[in-house]
């Protein structure tokens, strides 16, 4: 049940960015977003900005929400600490304020280590992290910044570092699934819940 400090959050902006886009109103919406948005209010007790921000198109908000869904909560060899790690370390490769905060956030809450949520945010380099993270987070940021430098010796030190071909590709995948939403995030500045910035402290 949402409280009353999170329902403060829970309204859906009208104009959310600088180009000013306006999103529609959610009894604008088809009734299956309307029933995923009412599901958010729900169980986190807020709608996400990203979600209200992807309403402006329908399309690509059902979009955005299979890809995010299969690759960050779905079923996969990489945790879900490990997923939303490579989130905020491309994030900040990428300099995306909503990204950095929102999954910033869930990195705290999923490690119960706040520290390690800033850390993943200003230089995962400085945390103290296993080999096989190291590599993983190694990897997704090469991937952002220099994308076409990737070679099979970077492939190879994964699969040292106990990664599978099946693990390397969902290290790919998430990294490029918020490569692309980093970029729109920007594009349209769109900008974080404020209810993000007290969670897991």
């Amino acid at each position: 049940m949402a409280t009353k400090t999170t329902r403060r959050y829970a309204s859906q902006p009208r104009r959310l960015t600088a180009l000013r886009l306006r999103v529609p109103k959610r009894s604008q919406l088809d009734a299956d977003l309307q029933q995923y948005f009412a599901l958010c209010d729900e169980k986190i007790g807020f709608l996400p900005n990203v979600l209200a921000a992807y309403s402006f198109d329908q399309a690509k908000l059902r979009a955005f929400m299979g890809m995010y869904n299969d690759l960050m909560l779905a079923d996969s060899p990489l945790s879900k600490l490990e997923r939303e790690m490579i989130a905020v370390v491309v994030s900040s490769a990428n300099r995306c304020y909503y990204c950095l905060v929102a999954h910033g956030a869930a990195v705290r809450a999923l490690s119960g280590d706040p520290p390690l949520g800033e850390l993943m945010a200003m230089n995962y380099r400085a945390a103290h992290l296993s080999k096989r993270q190291r590599a993983m987070l190694d990897f997704a940021v090469k991937l952002t910044a220099e994308p076409w430098t990737v070679e099979e010796s970077d492939r190879e030190a994964l699969r040292r570092s106990g990664f599978t071909d099946r693990d390397i590709w969902d290290i790919a995948a998430v990294a490029a699934f918020f490569n692309m939403s980093n970029r729109v995030a920007s594009a349209t500045d769109m900008r974080p819940n404020t209810v993000y910035h007290a969670q897991a402290r």
